[in-house]
């Protein structure tokens, strides 16, 4: 009995330490799903929330979350009535909780006096470090990925150098031709003494 019991409390601990190494692992990968409009400093972001329109934006999905009519409406581009937002002027606020916008009043009250915001806020498409090259707009969006593909380029041409190199030695063993033709040459001195032979029979 005490062995089932240490057993599935070791069997407890350990699930609970494969969750949070995913969560860590989630908390990482989130980079590169983040706007180009967004914010820089956050490895990991779920929702921003713009005090202007009193709407969200949900990063996983990449959609836009505004009420309407009561009911709060998830669209992959902000209708007409908001075609004069600026994304990347607006003032946001990073949000990390589930379904935030059932909470609405709290963030409302929060943010409101950041309506019209004329501060500037630091966004990802002006950063220049590397690791928010992984976000598409960027201005260095895949930058080392390209830099990658250059070098596999490289490293086929860098390879037919040997086989050159080979090839050059190779053609000092193709100069024993000249070597043939020296034996030739020996092979014709020989018959120059045929004609000695010839000479010793005239002799005779």
């Amino acid at each position: 009995m005490k062995k089932l019991v240490l057993f599935a409390a070791i069997l407890t601990v350990s699930l609970f330490s494969i969750n949070s190494a995913n969560a860590q692992v989630s908390l990482n990968i989130n980079i590169g799903q983040q706007p180009v409009w967004g914010l820089t400093g956050y490895d990991h972001v779920d929702y921003y929330y713009f005090p202007d329109i009193d709407a969200y934006y949900n990063v996983p999905s990449g959609q836009y979350i505004y009420s309407n009519g009561g009911r709060w409406v998830w669209v992959n581009n902000l209708p007409s009535q908001y075609r004069n937002f600026n994304l990347y002027n607006a003032y946001k606020v990073v949000v990390n909780e589930p379904k935030p916008y059932l909470r609405n009043n709290v963030y409302v009250a929060k943010y409101s006096k950041f309506k019209n915001y004329n501060g500037r806020q630091a966004l990802i498409k002006d950063s220049r470090d590397s690791k928010y090259y992984v976000v598409k707009g960027h201005p260095n969006y895949n930058v080392k990925n390209n830099n990658s593909r250059v070098i596999q380029v490289v490293r086929p041409q860098n390879s037919n150098r040997p086989a050159r190199q080979q090839g050059n030695v190779n053609r000092p063993n193709q100069q024993a031709k000249p070597g043939q033709s020296n034996n030739r040459g020996n092979n014709m001195k020989a018959g120059n003494n045929r004609p000695d032979r010839n000479n010793g029979k005239s002799r005779g």
